[in-house]
């Protein structure tokens, strides 16, 4: 009887650990994440907030934007997002196309939309971000973009 009563335990105890073990990572709640931290970034664009826009950098993300070298650092994110800002881009619409990983880092592939307060398009392109999980938030870790439109030519 001890025999079985100790067995007992010893299920409980193996089924409790099991029970507590941390929840599967799923993708399709990481892309609404995602997407969500997306809806943020444009909010961000259209209030003119260039520190949220690079806040949502992990600590050591960088943008690798088209015609320009790589922009590391939260100070050099926040100056580069509001020079975009203080050009006239206030609005950036982003499309997830796809997007892969784990509960570490996620590839996002999408299409964005660039526009100035009086809805004119300045640019539309794709991108890749490759996103960072921080502090239990997704950030963006690289975020390199290229546009669509043609490259302007001297007349």
């Amino acid at each position: 009887m001890k025999n079985l009563f100790f067995c007992f335990l010893i299920a409980c105890f193996l089924f409790s650990c099991q029970s507590e073990s941390k929840e599967a990572f799923n993708l399709e709640v990481a892309k609404k994440e995602i997407q969500a931290a997306n809806s943020e970034l444009s909010k961000y664009m259209q209030n003119g907030d260039s520190v949220s826009m690079a806040s949502a950098y992990s600590s050591d993300g960088s943008a690798m934007f088209t015609n320009m070298p790589s922009i590391k650092g939260k100070d050099n994110l926040t100056a580069a997002w509001g020079g975009f800002i203080r050009a006239g881009m206030s609005n950036i619409e982003l499309t997830t196309v796809e997007v892969w990983g784990d509960e570490h880092y996620i590839t996002e592939e999408g299409l964005f939309v660039i526009k100035t307060k009086d809805g004119s398009q300045v640019d539309k392109g794709k991108y890749l971000v490759l996103w960072k999980k921080e502090e239990g938030k997704w950030k963006l870790h690289r975020d390199i973009s290229n546009s669509d439109l043609p490259v302007a030519t001297a007349n």
